[in-house]
């Protein structure tokens, strides 16, 4: 029997793990790193930082290269054809470091119920017959970050909050009905299609460590703000994570 343990970190920033976390970690024989490319080596980094602050007994922390997603064609179709990949080598490294059995565990950004596919990969594993005995470590999340940075609730009085990707509001545009909006995994500025609406932003990247970056404002005012930083902070740091909230209306 494996035990797989998903292990929400958070930001990025040590702090952000929760004791329960740490003992996840600790308990662990083997910690799988992904590997995302030599422009991303900060994310590893980061992923290693974290272990070097929180491991107290000696845990294997092994590296794999994480498989990259097609970006041409279908969208669904790339993203299912990427996790059978991912799941795939999974396997491999779960064969060559655990071929007993034992405890394994994965560092996965923010929380792994958010936006985020390593359960559904772990499904497939399960599905292909390797028995997986399985425990989600709740962190916290880019949003709860968000907030706490800008100090803002996450919602208004008696109102509703809509998540949603960069991809579905450039798409689709601002949902019916929503009052607040949340969007993740925008590697553009998706937000350019709504600036000529009477609505507010709160933007944030790399929330909780020491190059946070917060921009606030009117969206006519503050996203062309952002769209000028977000490239800025790309040359400089090789990847940039960020969020925002939208809401409508005057703040």
């Amino acid at each position: 029997m494996m035990e797989l343990s998903l292990i929400g970190i958070g930001t990025g920033n040590p702090d952000h793990l929760t004791l329960q976390a740490i003992r996840a970690m600790n308990d662990a024989d083997v910690i799988l790193l992904p590997r995302k490319g030599e422009a991303k080596s900060d994310l590893l980094d980061l992923r290693r930082g974290i272990c070097d602050a929180v491991l107290t007994r000696p845990v294997r922390v092994v590296e794999f290269d994480l498989p990259t997603r097609d970006a041409q064609g279908d969208y669904l179709g790339a993203v299912n054809a990427w996790h059978d990949a991912i799941a795939d080598v999974w396997r491999e490294q779960i064969a060559l470091h655990l071929p007993e059995g034992g405890r394994l565990a994965l560092l996965v950004w923010g929380d792994p119920s958010l936006y985020d596919s390593t359960l559904r990969i772990t499904e497939r594993l399960q599905r292909g017959g390797l028995e997986i005995d399985l425990r989600v470590v709740p962190g916290i999340t880019s949003i709860q970050a968000l907030t706490a940075a800008h100090r803002i609730p996450l919602n208004r009085l008696a109102r509703p909050v809509t998540i949603m990707t960069g991809r579905l509001l450039r798409d689709h545009g601002w949902p019916e009905n929503a009052d607040t909006m949340v969007v993740m995994l925008d590697p553009a500025c998706a937000f350019e299609e709504l600036a000529d609406q009477d609505i507010r932003i709160w933007w944030g990247a790399y929330l909780g460590m020491p190059n946070e970056a917060l921009v606030s404002g009117p969206l006519a005012e503050a996203g062309p703000v952002i769209a000028q930083l977000k490239p800025r902070l790309r040359r400089e740091n090789g990847w940039v994570m960020d969020v925002y909230l939208l809401r409508r209306g005057p703040a």
